[in-house]
């Protein structure tokens, strides 16, 4: 007969703990066995293959402003460093008001140039309309909000000119603009006869944009607030409206947006005719730059706008 003790082990089984053992307790701790899935080990993979060069380029491609941002600081920097006065607040004040015209007549230009299209006569235009401001204002004693209603109202119907001739009788518009800025220069020399509209005979409104505001140790004028503000208002509409998209649309392939059923004359018409008041209000801004109405000034905007938007991206 079997005793107790061997009872106990036939019912339990063996408890060998050798190589060959096939009962008691398993080893539980699997992490040193334990691999990366396929996604992860792909993505560390990708993540070594990629150099740093790569890495900045794949930076720049998700975020286009950044290059022109990197631009801009480090020749800031380099001008700090040949000069130290170039970064003291005073100058970099200065270089902020001089800059507000060229910036918000680059802003009208960025909505033709989304477009497929160029705009020679911006600064033509930008000059009418301040020399119509300030001969009304000064020949005329016409009242400042007057005046410059009217001259946004100048502007609007510049832009809708340039685009009625893109839209509606389908010429180009490097030719439409071609031709529109020397109108606009002729009309500006007629109407001023090639002389200056000095800023005290426009009125505190007109003259408005000049105004300085201190800003710590920096001060910048009414203008540059002006020009902000318009950007703001055209970036919410270029990014979250349905006009901006199309915009973007009809300058990628107009034929495509067509097609897709966009308007695309409505929306190159409305295109010029925005840029037309936005380069009204650049005017305004000159006026209280240069503290006059003169048909002189800003002879290279036109360039110089394009440039800043190539450049700015």
């Amino acid at each position: 007969m079997l005793g107790w003790t061997e009872l106990t082990g036939i019912i339990d089984g063996p408890t060998a703990t050798g190589p060959h053992a096939t009962g008691g307790a398993m080893p539980t701790d699997l992490s040193d066995t334990s691999v990366a899935g396929p996604s992860t080990a792909a993505e560390e993979f990708e993540q070594r293959k990629r150099s740093p060069i790569n890495r900045i380029q794949h930076l720049l491609l998700g975020y286009p402003w950044l290059g022109p941002a990197a631009v801009l600081l480090l020749a800031i920097i380099a001008f700090g460093i040949i000069n130290p006065n170039f970064v003291e607040p005073t100058n970099l004040s200065l270089v902020v008001q001089q800059v507000a015209v060229i910036a918000t007549l680059g802003l009208g230009q960025t909505l033709i140039i989304l477009t497929a299209g160029i705009d020679l006569s911006v600064g033509a235009a930008m000059i009418l309309v301040t020399m119509v401001m300030g001969s009304l204002a000064s020949a005329h004693g016409v009242p400042g909000p007057l005046a410059l209603l009217i001259g946004l109202v100048l502007g609007f119907g510049c832009g809708v000119l340039n685009g009625v001739l893109v839209t509606t009788i389908k010429l180009p518009p490097f030719i439409v603009t071609l031709g529109t800025l020397s109108v606009f220069t002729a009309l500006s020399l007629i109407l001023s006869g090639g002389q200056s509209i000095d800023g005290d005979s426009l009125g505190s409104l007109l003259n408005w944009t000049g105004t300085a505001i201190p800003v710590g140790q920096f001060r910048i004028t009414t203008g540059v607030l002006v020009m902000l503000v318009l950007y703001a208002v055209v970036a919410f509409a270029l990014g979250q409206t349905a006009w901006g998209r199309h915009v973007y649309a009809v300058g990628d392939d107009s034929q495509a947006a067509r097609l897709s059923g966009i308007r695309t004359s409505r929306v190159l018409f409305s295109v010029y005719a925005t840029a037309g008041v936005i380069f009204a209000l650049a005017a305004w801004i000159l006026i209280g730059r240069t503290g006059s109405a003169s048909p002189n000034a800003a002879v290279d905007a036109n360039l110089d706008s394009i440039t800043a938007v190539v450049i700015g991206g």
